[in-house]
């Protein structure tokens, strides 16, 4: 199962981290220098793009804590005992380099992405109560490579909530759809505006099962004077709005789900700009902001203080 294996990734690169910062206090100058920034650079790495989300957020905020700890121990210890040895070989400096600059890059593109300046919208939170996490969004790649790679979805946003102990379900997966923090929790239309497309009546997916496609999705479409709201996975039934209601913001629009093309409960929206002889899904797509804040791939919105 694909969410074992990046969980997997995500501990074993963090402790390499760590190994790392711990080793390089036992190496000469300046070879000591070419691991540590590749540790800082790796860890950082870590931080940013590791599924925590899979067992609990706040093992990233403890690792980030262990790591800064760690590295204060390795340079006291430095100054104490300096060490002595065996240069580094060219070759392994040149790959320490290699991927320092490699992990430097992706840590920057977390924050900026590949799209240059988005333009954005504003709207409120569709979700009223509980904290939420961004399982996958971002200003293009490589945070948001999925919805990259969907033609005018690359500021798509898929949604989960977090239980009391900061992981999206009660275990890393799991096949019961109740399991899932999200699963069934009632979702508001972010914005006033006409619907113009709502659909109910498909099954939801019991994880990971995505056969039916991205055409078999229970979904709410709402049309402002300037912008396409599009929001998908809703539960079978829920959705408690039709076409042509002119609706409000914080209106209840149905529940969230795990039909269409979705291995596990979430809420996925998007919004693009109206243009003229285009339909919504081919237009412009826009940056997303909730209550006037954006937020990337991992962040954490509390929908009760509106951030």
């Amino acid at each position: 199962m694909i969410n074992y294996v990046l969980l997997s990734i995500t501990i074993i690169l963090a402790l390499y981290s760590l190994r790392l910062v711990y080793t390089a206090s036992r190496k000469p100058l300046p070879d000591a220098g070419f691991q540590a920034a590749l540790s800082l650079a790796l860890g950082l790495f870590i931080y940013l793009y590791g599924t925590w989300v899979y067992l609990s957020i706040y093992i990233r905020y403890g690792f980030g804590i262990l790591y800064l700890l760690l590295a204060l121990y390795a340079l006291l210890r430095r100054r104490k005992d300096q060490p002595s040895g065996k240069n580094l070989a060219t070759w392994r400096k040149v790959s320490l380099s290699f991927f320092t600059v490699l992990m430097l890059v992706l840590n920057t593109l977390y924050f900026t992405g590949t799209t240059g300046t988005p333009d954005t919208v504003n709207i409120a939170f569709p979700f009223k109560t509980g904290r939420y996490f961004v399982l996958q969004g971002g200003k293009g790649l490589p945070s948001n490579f999925f919805h990259f790679s969907i033609r005018g979805a690359i500021y798509a946003m898929d949604i989960v909530q977090l239980t009391k102990y900061g992981g999206r379900a009660s275990s890393v997966f799991s096949h019961n759809l109740s399991d899932y923090a999200i699963f069934g929790d009632t979702v508001y239309a972010p914005c006033s505006g006409r619907v113009i497309r709502a659909e109910t009546d498909n099954p939801d997916n019991i994880p990971p099962n995505m056969e039916r496609g991205p055409k078999n999705t229970n979904m709410v479409v709402i049309e402002t004077d300037t912008y396409t709201v599009f929001l998908a996975h809703l539960k079978k039934g829920s959705v408690m709005v039709k076409e042509g209601d002119v609706i409000g913001q914080g209106q209840p629009l149905g529940c969230a789900g795990n039909s269409g093309f979705s291995a596990e409960p979430h809420l996925h929206i998007q919004v693009h700009a109206r243009e003229e002889g285009k339909p919504w899904y081919r237009s412009k797509p826009l940056y997303i902001l909730f209550n006037g804040r954006g937020y990337l791939f991992n962040e954490v919105i509390n929908a009760e203080k509106g951030y």
